[in-house]
């Protein structure tokens, strides 16, 4: 008898059975990021639109979360290198092809901005607020001037951060359920959704409530539909891809995904705002709390079902 050895890049620690190397500090990240962006976008616009007066919470209130879920997704983010203290190379040099690099620079540009932002009307919100020094003070004048146009960066900045969360899984060839083109827009109109109901949580003026709802409305649609197109999309694919998407439909994902992100994260909500809509009392806070978990949990089974699937055919 002959006997053979054969040499196996496979059984490779955190690859074998399936990629296991990204745990909740991604979707935490991704989730926070998506939901500074949506938060951001609305302030940024409303300014535009010349609607501060009209839209406070957008414009004055809501973007103070923004530094800080932003802060807050870094750290999770800076958590998961391995290398931590090397994630300023990152910054050494620019590469358009790279979801990493987009990121990088983004998050770079975006996150000071928003500082920025919310220092620009610290002392509408603060009555009595003094910034003791005459630099700071002139500094402030100075952003006030310029506000619009620092809203127009920011509101393609935003945009850019908000799709980046999804290309970041999407540029990951090898996993087919994240290989999708939908994943961006998909993760923007999700961060735009918690962004907006955020808003809504915040906000004390009743014609405001009113616009977010219904943009908030629109977009749980829109979110829908792209889900729609991405598990048609998936069905009509290779094998590869429709054993990918199975994992929703009848597979180990099925109940978190329909249950969680479906009908109690996008669904429900969206019936209660209707309800609001026709005259009937709905506490705010439950279509609220729903959208924020919902967006949570979408992040966290796209992160943990996407790592699973894999080519072997």
């Amino acid at each position: 008898m002959k006997e053979e050895l054969f040499v196996s890049g496979r059984n490779i620690p955190n690859i074998d059975p399936y990629l296991n190397i990204w745990h909740w500090q991604i979707p935490v990240y991704l989730f926070l990021g998506g939901l500074a962006a949506g938060i951001l976008f609305f302030a940024a616009l409303f300014t535009i639109m010349g609607k501060e007066k009209e839209m406070p919470a957008a414009v004055r209130t809501a973007p103070i979360i923004a530094p800080i879920a932003l802060i807050l997704g870094l750290f999770a983010l800076f958590l998961d290198l391995k290398h931590k203290l090397f994630f300023w190379q990152l910054y050494t040099t620019i590469r358009i092809e790279s979801p990493m690099s987009w990121g990088a620079w983004v998050l770079m540009a975006i996150t000071p901005l928003s500082m920025l932002w919310v220092a620009s009307y610290v002392k509408e919100l603060v009555p009595g607020w003094n910034w003791k020094y005459r630099l700071l003070e002139n500094f402030e004048t100075f952003i006030i001037k310029y506000r619009l146009w620092m809203a127009w960066m920011i509101i393609v900045l935003s945009v850019i951060l908000g799709i980046y969360t999804g290309i970041l899984l999407s540029a990951f060839n090898a996993r087919p359920l994240w290989n999708t083109s939908i994943l961006g827009p998909l993760f923007l109109v999700s961060g735009m959704s918690t962004g907006a109901a955020t808003i809504l949580l915040m906000s004390k003026s009743k014609e405001e409530r009113r616009t977010m709802s219904w943009i908030d409305l629109l977009l749980i649609v829109v979110e829908i539909f792209f889900i729609t197109h991405l598990i048609m999309g998936m069905k009509a694919g290779s094998q590869v891809q429709i054993d990918a998407v199975s994992l929703f439909l009848g597979g180990q994902f099925t109940v978190s995904f329909w249950v969680f992100v479906i009908l109690l994260g996008l669904v429900f909500p969206a019936i209660l705002e209707i309800v609001e809509r026709l005259g009937y009392h709905i506490p705010v806070v439950i279509p609220v709390v729903l959208i924020l978990l919902g967006g949570l949990m979408f992040r966290f089974i796209m992160v943990e079902a996407g790592q699973i699937t894999r080519y072997l055919y």
